[in-house]
């Protein structure tokens, strides 16, 4: 939910951005695609033996390198000092609300495309100067968080299996020639630890990827969960604790929730007499907690509804707020100590013919330091490797843009059709 004064909300970058992975952004040449599909792919990517389709399984797949906070085992982290009062003060004497279901209108869905999926411009709005530009591979019949009518966030998130982008909409909805309107948007690579730049939202409130704190069947199906879960709160202040990188605040007091902040089920909370698949999602909130990613109701969890969840999903609401703790939120970052540094530098963006036929061959060319991802639009999208060939059928201005946690820089290149 974002509400009038997420203009506030400002960003930060995993501390762990650094152990980026080889696979993400330009570092990683892997072979080349035309336009249509969506970028670089590569058989051998981890992320290939995703399923097709809505609420497809990931059949084992986990976003993110391990190294990603979304996916750090916590159990052991220090308790924040002041965890009970934050407990009392602003969750509350509520219980766990697993906020997903049987009905499709309730949780966030997504669905899985292959990399042959056709990709199609989003307008972008109200957050376009802090959003990736298309174009995406987001089919027109992509699930609307809430349903195609509904009036609340509207969220649509696309996973691409065959070059390992996450693509996530905010407040979005599709035309009829198959393009998408979008408050906001954001790319992320399945297969780094890549941040927003700081200042910068995404598609939810604190700055975060939505997808990987789903709580998802196929996951719980396997007994075997590894990663955090999103949750909301009615208040939170302005400052963020990674792997937040931006807040969202609604109270001025110093001693409400920044984002980013993150619950664990006490590891003395007796979870036996729990459904089997019920102590599945319970001991991940042991192992991995829940990380507050934006305002809303207390203690709220989000998940994707699918109709094979089961009534056993109403025991999750008897597990009340003084069974969890806060773990310890260090650092904790504020208008006045965020990080910064450099954007990064583009040393090279070239085609190798500035003038051809229409529809002929054209091949891009770039180099850039310091990235954690680039996209070439119009026509490519998110990309990996060095080059890509375009075909345009008229004269076409193409722009490279290059993004890491502190800004992103751009660089064109024009190819003249007669």
């Amino acid at each position: 939910m974002r509400c009038p004064c997420s203009a506030w909300k400002l960003p930060l970058v995993l501390f762990a951005l650094a152990l980026l992975t080889a696979c993400s952004g330009v570092s990683h040449p892997a072979g080349n695609t035309g336009g249509n599909g969506g970028g670089t792919g590569g058989s051998n990517l981890a992320c290939k033996g995703m399923s097709v389709g809505q609420t497809a399984s990931l059949n084992g797949f986990v976003p993110f390198s391990s190294s990603s906070l979304w996916n750090t085992d916590i159990s052991a982290a220090p308790v924040d000092p002041n965890s009970n009062t934050i407990i009392s003060n602003w969750v509350g004497s509520v219980n766990v609300h697993p906020d997903w279901g049987n009905d499709p209108t309730y949780g966030i869905p997504y669905v899985v495309v292959n990399g042959s999926q056709s990709l199609v411009k989003v307008n972008l709005g109200a957050y376009g100067g802090e959003s990736d530009p298309g174009p995406m591979p987001v089919p027109a019949s992509a699930p609307v968080e809430g349903g195609s009518s509904s009036t609340g966030d509207r969220h649509v998130l696309v996973l691409d299996n065959g070059n390992c982008f996450l693509y996530e909409l905010y407040n979005s909805s599709v035309n009829s020639d198959g393009s998408w309107n979008a408050d906001s948007t954001a790319v992320w690579d399945l297969l780094g630890n890549e941040q927003r730049p700081y200042t910068w939202t995404s598609a939810d409130a604190a700055g975060l990827p939505i997808f990987p704190g789903l709580v998802r069947y196929d996951e719980v199906a396997t007994g075997n969960i590894q990663h955090a879960f999103r949750f909301t709160l009615p208040k939170s202040r302005a400052a963020f604790v990674p792997p937040a990188s931006h807040w969202a605040a609604n109270s001025s007091d110093p001693t409400a929730p920044p984002m980013g902040m993150r619950l664990r089920l006490k590891s003395g909370y007796d979870i036996s007499g729990f459904d089997t698949q019920m102590q599945v999602i319970l001991s991940a909130m042991k192992t991995y907690g829940l990380i507050l990613a934006d305002n809303g109701s207390a203690l709220y969890v989000t998940g994707v509804s699918d109709n094979r969840w089961g009534s056993d999903l109403e025991s999750l609401k008897t597990v009340p707020a003084s069974a969890f703790e806060v773990v310890q939120m260090n650092p904790v970052y504020t208008n006045a100590n965020y990080p910064t540094g450099s954007a990064p530098t583009i040393n090279s963006f070239t085609a190798s013919a500035t003038h051809v036929s229409s529809g002929g061959s054209v091949t891009l060319s770039w180099g850039a330091s310091s990235a954690d991802y680039v996209i070439v639009s119009p026509g490519l999208g998110a990309v990996r490797g060095t080059t890509a060939t375009v075909n345009p059928a008229a004269t076409t201005t193409y722009t490279l843009y290059a993004t890491n946690q502190y800004g992103r820089t751009s660089a064109t290149v024009t190819v003249n059709v007669p």
